[in-house]
């Protein structure tokens, strides 16, 4: 194996992290959806921490190893449509996430903050929080984005 084919796998390898984050982060809106007691709030939302992780380890392994590729693979120029392309929709995506960690760090906080204050009876605000119609869309939106993004990978129009 050369270099292109370990920054190749590398790059693929952040993009299964990403993937894997979005389904995690997914299955924890899903199940928020249900809660009303802040200390299950807490507790589910402590699974995200690995979300976290892959989150960050995909998306700059993508960005990194992507551009290195575009950069030192023959055929390739960092300036071809498909890899623009990739690029606008990966800072759209970055952007789309942090609105969404906005979004349900804010219930996550408000979950803690209440645990901590003696509070941890069923509450309508936290409720209100975790159903947030505003998350949801922009969660969406950020798979629909991923999804547009890894056609554009996988099938490189125009290259």
């Amino acid at each position: 194996m050369d270099l292109n084919d370990w920054l190749l796998a590398l790059h693929v390898l952040s993009a299964f992290a990403w993937i894997a984050a979005m389904v995690l982060y997914t299955v924890v809106i899903a199940t928020g959806w249900r809660l009303t007691v802040p200390s299950d709030v807490v507790r589910v939302f402590r699974v995200s921490r690995v979300g976290d992780a892959l989150i960050a380890i995909g998306m700059l392994g993508t960005i990194i190893f992507g551009i290195w590729l575009a950069l030192d693979v023959d055929g390739y120029e960092i300036w071809d449509g498909w890899i623009i392309a990739a690029l606008i929709l990966w800072l759209v995506a970055a952007a789309l996430g942090g609105q969404v960690g906005k979004v349900y760090n804010g219930a996550r906080d408000r979950a803690k903050a209440l645990v901590d204050g003696g509070r941890d009876a069923p509450s309508s605000e936290l409720s209100a929080m975790l159903r947030s119609q505003h998350g949801v869309v922009l969660h969406g939106l950020m798979i629909l984005v991923v999804l547009v993004l890894l056609v554009v990978m996988i099938y490189k129009p125009g290259a």
